[in-house]
C-alpha cells in the first residue's frame, strides 16, 4: 500500500535537490513533466515515506530505476547498488565527459548511468542547450 507524500515533505525534497534529478542532473525547469519524488529504497522493499528515503527524480530515471536497488554493471556484468542519492555523494561515482555526457567513475555509477539511460540522446541535446546557455554547470558536486 502506498502512503502518500505530503506537500510539506515533497517540498523539502524538491529543496534539497534544488529541483534538480537527483539521479542524471537534468534540472526540472527544462522538462514539462513535473519530477518524481522516488522512494530510494522501495515500498516493496520496506523502504518508508521519509525524507531520507525520498529522491527528486526525472520522469524516465524514476521509471527506469523503478523498483531495482542492484543493476549489473555493464564492465563486468556483477550487481551492484544502483546510485543511492542519500547515503552516495554523486561525485564519487559520475563525471561529465565531453558534450555533457554523463560517465560512470565507479561499477555502481557505470550500473546506474546504464541502467537508467542517464546519456538519452534527448538528455544529453538539452544539456548541452542549457550548457550553452549557462544555465547547467557542471557542478558534480551536487550531492
Amino acid at each position: 500500500m502506498s502512503e502518500s507524500i505530503s506537500r510539506a515533505l515533497a517540498g523539502r525534497v524538491r529543496k534539497r535537490a534544488g529541483d534538480v534529478c537527483e539521479y542524471c542532473h537534468l534540472p526540472q525547469s527544462s522538462q514539462e513533466a513535473r519530477f518524481h519524488l522516488d522512494h530510494i529504497l522501495p515500498q516493496s522493499a520496506g523502504g518508508r515515506t521519509t525524507g531520507s528515503n525520498l529522491a527528486l527524480a526525472c520522469v524516465t530515471c524514476s521509471l527506469k530505476k523503478a523498483k531495482r536497488i542492484r543493476v549489473p554493471d555493464p564492465e563486468t556484468g556483477d550487481s551492484v547498488p544502483i546510485f543511492h542519492p542519500r547515503r552516495d555523494r554523486w561525485a564519487d561515482h559520475f563525471e561529465w565527459a565531453r558534450g555533457w555526457r554523463l560517465v560512470g567513475r565507479t561499477p555502481t555509477g557505470r550500473a546506474t548511468v546504464s541502467a537508467l539511460g542517464m546519456n538519452r540522446p534527448a538528455v544529453v541535446a538539452i544539456r548541452g542547450l542549457l550548457g550553452e546557455l549557462g544555465l547547467l554547470v557542471e557542478d558534480d558536486d551536487k550531492g
